[in-house]
């Protein structure tokens, strides 16, 4: 497969002028200011049901997101763990739901609290529990997620998107069998985006995990790339001649580069250099501009797959040694 995007050395040295809206920082403080409620029917909760998995428990999870409206996840733990576990929060690829209970055993395995999340509107819509976008509907948007509601921050997908996630770490510190100060947020594409945006929105985090990640550095990724989803941008400018400055103003608000640049905890980056999806410049935006202390993995031949399971067990690793690290102070 020939090279996507610049090399290695040039992707090392890029720093793209990328700049920030006006008002960032209270647009964020505003939409989570906006507390879900207090009624006993707006809090998570935890059901736990029978997957078959004797060393693994699994919990049916409903967390109050964005106004509210139930996001749907599975907890997973090992199987008679007691005292305050570590946990890892996963976000999810674009069009992913969060399947089946039996599903994604990895971090339970090496005995950690283990949160998949739903994403609104994606998934297969018909799988029971489903978390449904029922702010859809905006006008003017092309097939997919990523124009939907983009004629202002106010409406756009990744609005409630993003508030969903921090709510849901929000419940894991809450929860009594989690230890608060050692909550990891991960994702692949999407969901390495999203925890990016996580990771410039909530302090305290012990660490973030991106993996070849999506919703970085958006005007050169609607530009250079022919692959969806950064399609969709184009083909709704195709469509709407003439509103490319606010497009482009509306995803400025959700770019994980800038989300990044606010971001205080260790981070291990995987980047892939024959990402057609991704490109990697766009992922290195995002790691360059990252604020807390950083390592990147580098997968110099593979597209979106990334490093797959060789790079799950990198991960292995670092998490350990992050969770072993002696607490400073």
């Amino acid at each position: 497969m020939p090279s996507v995007d610049l090399s290695l050395d040039e992707c090392l040295a890029y720093s793209p002028g990328l700049p920030e809206p006006d008002g960032f920082d209270a647009f964020w403080a505003d939409t989570l200011a906006a507390a879900p409620g207090d009624d006993e029917a707006d809090k998570p909760s935890f059901t736990e049901i029978d997957a078959r998995l004797p060393q693994v428990e699994v919990h049916d999870v409903s967390v109050p997101g964005w106004a509210g409206r139930p996001v749907r996840g599975w907890l997973r733990m090992p199987a008679g763990a007691t005292g305050p576990l570590a946990c890892v929060i996963e976000y999810l690829g674009y069009g992913r739901g969060r399947g089946l209970a039996h599903e994604n055993l990895l971090w339970a395995s090496a005995g950690h609290a283990h949160l998949i999340v739903d994403t609104r509107g994606q998934g297969w819509s018909a799988a029971p529990g489903a978390t449904d976008d029922t702010d859809a509907g905006a006008a003017g948007t092309t097939p997919g997620f990523l124009t939907r509601g983009i004629e202002s921050p106010a409406t756009y997908y990744y609005r409630r998107v993003f508030t969903d996630a921090v709510r849901c770490v929000e419940a894991m510190r809450a929860h009594p069998r989690i230890d608060p100060e050692r909550i990891v947020v991960t994702g692949v594409s999407q969901g390495g985006g999203i925890a990016l945006a996580v990771s410039g929105l909530v302090p305290g985090l012990a660490g973030v995990m991106p993996d070849v990640p999506f919703l970085c550095n958006f005007p050169r990724a609607a530009r250079i790339t022919g692959e969806p989803p950064y399609t969709e941008i184009a083909s709704y400018l195709r469509l709407h001649r003439g509103r490319e400055e606010s497009v482009f103003r509306t995803l400025s608000f959700f770019d994980a580069a800038h989300h990044a640049g606010r971001a205080t905890a260790p981070a291990l980056f995987s980047i892939a250099m024959m990402d057609e999806v991704c490109p990697p410049s766009t992922s290195f935006t995002a790691y360059h501009r990252y604020g807390g202390p950083k390592q990147v993995e580098v997968y110099e031949f593979n597209g979106h797959e990334g490093g797959t399971e060789h790079h799950r067990a990198r991960q292995l690793a670092w998490v350990r040694a992050l969770f072993d690290r002696p607490a400073e102070g």
